[in-house]
């Protein structure tokens, strides 16, 4: 190994580290991860184990033949067609082409669509129009073919939504009424998810996907957990991911609970135990990265919170891996020599099922 080794920060900025600081930032990482989810640190096998991919001199690296994992699609395909401003590249093509193309040209493992907004709330009223866009696609393609959306409770909320917002409410010293507030947009939240679920499984969905789940905070997430064993009730044949908004679900409400599990403050090894007792059949974790700290802290943060949801959960894992999320810097263009680090060390430390 070099004495001076290429990585990046969390801004993706990049920088130049020695052997020991790196091991350092290994064992840091880790611990900031133990000390927060109360789970154990990396192993000393691990903890060398990761260091040899941060330091591998290649510019890209991957996993031995056999060790690859599936990779899920969240409207990766709208990059085709959105514009710079949704992080796209504002190709003329419609929904129909993007898809065909990604699974076509990219050899995608699995294509979804998704509405432009990428929420549940716009979906509703237009769920007609997506359900034949949906079944049209999904007669020309092959790979696994989902609908994805994010749960996105705050639409919910005036003055885009019917309920008050909390954030006016506990800014007035209203802690009931916002409570109340955030009860009132999950019920009608789980309504919408249910109705819109059961709609796309009328037309033979593959999969459905509710992505970043809990972003509003613990009464989105009881929200989703609720709707997700409705759908798996009135269609258990329809496969459903949960993916999480982040690493701890935020307690905006604080009092919300899943069969006697509070939510507020879960962690992942908690998230994905409460997923899977939900019914979904994928957990989508989430480990936001701290931009002030480096990739290989953010690594070592995020494979040691897996590790932990690995034992807690006989579902597969598919880890969210993303602009700023999952060890991966925050930038639009995210840079290869992260990610694939980022990606390796998953599968081969933290044993994740797809990404």
């Amino acid at each position: 190994m070099k004495s001076k080794v290429l990585t990046r920060m969390g801004d993706g900025e990049r920088i130049r580290m020695d052997v020991s600081r790196l091991k350092d930032e290994i064992l840091k990482g880790s611990a900031d991860a133990a000390e927060k989810a109360e789970v154990a640190p990396l192993n000393e096998s691990d903890a060398a184990h990761l260091l040899d991919i941060v330091t591998e001199p290649e510019r890209i690296v991957s996993v031995l033949p056999g060790e690859e994992v599936i990779v899920t699609d969240d409207g990766c395909s709208m990059s085709f067609y959105a514009g710079q401003e949704s992080s796209g590249i504002g190709l003329p093509l419609s929904r129909l082409q993007a898809v065909l193309a990604y699974e076509r040209v990219c050899g995608a493992d699995s294509t979804s669509l998704g509405h432009s907004d990428y929420s549940y709330k716009p979906v509703k009223p237009i769920v007609n129009f997506e359900m034949n866009d949906y079944y049209t696609i999904s007669t020309m393609t092959t790979a696994p073919f989902l609908y994805g959306a994010q749960p996105n409770m705050g639409l919910y909320f005036q003055p885009d939504g019917p309920c008050p917002n909390p954030s006016v409410l506990f800014s007035a010293g209203d802690i009931p009424g916002a409570r109340q507030a955030q009860e009132d947009a999950a019920a009608q939240l789980e309504d919408d998810l249910i109705f819109v679920g059961r709609e796309l499984a009328g037309v033979g969905c593959e999969g459905l996907n509710f992505d970043t789940a809990g972003s509003a905070g613990d009464a989105e997430f009881a929200a989703v957990l609720r709707a997700v064993t409705a759908l798996k009730r009135a269609v258990p044949d329809l496969p459903i991911i949960m993916g999480a908004a982040g690493d701890f679900v935020i307690g905006m409400h604080g009092e919300m609970a899943f069969n006697g599990a509070r939510i507020a403050g879960m962690y992942p090894h908690r998230q994905a135990a409460v997923v899977e007792s939900a019914g979904a059949d994928i957990f989508g974790l989430a480990v936001g990265t701290d931009t002030e700290q480096t990739v290989v802290w953010n690594i070592a943060r995020t494979v040691t919170m897996l590790k932990a949801a690995r034992k807690a959960t006989t579902i597969p894992i598919h880890v969210n891996v993303g602009m700023g999320v999952g060890g991966v810097p925050m930038m639009e263009e995210t840079p290869i020599d992260s990610v694939t680090r980022v990606s390796k060390a998953l599968v081969q430390i933290g044993k994740a099922d797809g990404l």
